[in-house]
């Protein structure tokens, strides 16, 4: 298991096997980057036309490992491209970079940009989810010789408490955003409902263990009780598994919170379609659509572990929409919990449905503002692609979520809903409201109509990331393959500014 530790120290003489330095790419050619000052000044005159030789461009995403020769204290250079600037969000996916470019280096330290506690942040945040793997179903997972044993993240003020406490409060996140990995990245026959609620249930016992720490509860619905209360949306969609649908609720409640959000998450286990079934290109990745329910999940784990002074209740409600003879049929009409009735026009537009039945219930809850996330349309992804989530809702709510999205490093847009969306929504002759409709443009929009018929008119909004949750293709920055934890970072930010 690796180590991280914070310290004040110069990386031209810091001991360790490998030492990563920023690089920024400016019109007068590729520069070092601020934290990099000291192995500049090693190379003095040579460091110029060394890059140069070398083809350095400090280009984002760009790697270049050169041995320095006792040069430097450690044995290995490794320059990683800034781009043209060096925020936040461009240290965090260096970093990330830089995790899986150094391998089989014992020790590992980082002079990346670190003079701010953010930037301090962005650099512990963008190593350690870049260096993430996902390894359960691996023969040898409990072995990875490329690992590093320690890993320093160089700071001047290393020192100062608010350098340390971003340091600290930094690996909570990762500890989420990862935990959300692994659920997502979890093959769905052994994260059905049930054992995705067991596994909050004992990831809660696991926070909640030992002296001072945080008290949260959690509250397991099961498909008898969800019938009792009427959540029609979630049992209808699952009503073709066998693994019978959950509702999860938590609760944290600290003393002396005087705020109140409410989280409500997607925890789709499995999404074939339904009777409207899918293509069978892709649908092996149709195990991500519990991302929204793990992130509102590990969001508020986070809250909690970090002390946060502001109350959450979370509600994730868990179904597999699958294929059989008692399946949710087009056409049929349900009731969701609260009373509204909902006509089945698609049967692979589910997510919409069990998020109904919970947003209901966090109304009940009277909170100040209701967040709800969901990979929730493929509408989303045609209109802002695969590495931004859109935002749609109350303005205020919006504005808040867009700005703790960007002290986060996650990329979301905001997206209107536009008032025909309203006429669309009640079109169904049988039924209070339509569920979905045959209309090819605007689905995510209309999606987001449907979702606040069920927010009570509180402040709200929505998160649609069925882009972002989920990543195809090869590693960039600190997003790995696979489940990439996305809005955990958002969520946590947006409690921190509601607290404040």
């Amino acid at each position: 298991m690796t180590s991280y530790t914070l310290r004040s120290a110069s990386p031209a003489k810091t001991r360790t096997d490998a030492v990563v330095v920023g690089v920024l790419q400016t019109p007068k050619g590729a520069t070092i980057a601020p934290g990099g000052e000291d192995v500049a000044k090693a190379y003095g005159r040579k460091l110029s036309p060394l890059l140069s030789t070398l083809g350095v461009t400090g280009k984002a995403g760009e790697v270049v490992k050169v041995p320095t020769h006792g040069t430097l204290t450690s044995s290995l250079l490794v320059l990683v491209g800034l781009g043209k600037t060096a925020t936040t969000s461009d240290v965090r996916r260096a970093a990330g970079t830089a995790a899986r470019a150094v391998t089989n280096a014992a020790s590992v330290s980082l002079a990346l940009p670190a003079d701010t506690p953010e930037l301090v942040r962005a650099v512990i945040e963008g190593y350690q989810l870049g260096a993430y793997t996902y390894t359960a179903y691996k023969h040898d997972s409990k072995t990875d010789a490329t690992d590093p044993g320690d890993v320093v993240v160089l700071a001047a003020d290393a020192r100062k408490k608010e350098y340390v406490a971003a340091f600290t409060d930094a690996q909570v996140l990762v500890k989420a955003v990862t935990g959300t990995r692994d659920w997502v990245n979890c093959p769905p026959g052994d994260l059905t409902p049930p054992k995705f609620a067991d596994a909050v249930s004992a990831a809660a016992k696991e926070l909640t263990k030992g002296r001072g720490a945080p008290k949260v509860t959690v509250k397991v619905i099961d498909e008898k009780e969800l019938a009792e209360l009427g959540c029609g949306g979630i049992l209808g969609v699952g009503a073709g598994s066998d693994a019978p649908p959950r509702l999860v609720e938590i609760t944290y409640a600290p003393k002396g919170a005087t705020k109140h959000l409410a989280l409500v998450g997607k925890g789709i286990t499995f999404d074939s379609g339904g009777l409207t079934i899918k293509p069978a290109q892709g649908m092996q990745e149709m195990k991500s659509d519990m991302g929204g329910a793990a992130a509102v999940v590990q969001a508020t784990f986070a809250i909690a572990e970090l002390g946060l002074p502001i109350k959450v209740t979370c509600y994730a409600p868990m179904a597999e929409n699958m294929v059989s003879g008692s399946a949710t049929r087009p056409g049929d009409v349900l009731r969701m919990y609260g009373g509204k009735t909902v006509e089945v026009l698609n049967t692979d537009a589910e997510g919409r449905l069990v998020l109904a039945d919970a947003l209901v219930r966090a109304t009940e809850a009277k909170p100040d503002v209701i967040l709800d996330v969901a990979t929730l349309t493929g509408h989303m992804v045609i209109a802002l692609g695969d590495r931004v989530a859109g935002v749609m809702g109350s303005q205020e709510i919006v504005d808040g979520v867009l700005a703790a999205a960007a002290s986060s490093g996650e990329d979301h847009w905001p997206m209107p809903i536009p008032e025909q969306m309203s006429e669309r929504i009640t079109s169904s002759k049988v039924a209070d409201l339509a569920q979905h409709d045959w209309i090819r443009w605007g689905g995510g929009l209309f999606a987001g109509a449907f979702l606040r018929e069920f927010t009570a008119g509180l402040p709200w909004a929505h998160l649609d990331i069925a882009g972002p949750a989920f990543n195809s293709g090869s590693p960039w920055g600190h997003v790995t393959s696979g489940g990439t934890g996305f809005a955990v970072a958002t969520l946590v930010d947006y409690a921190r500014s509601l607290a404040e």
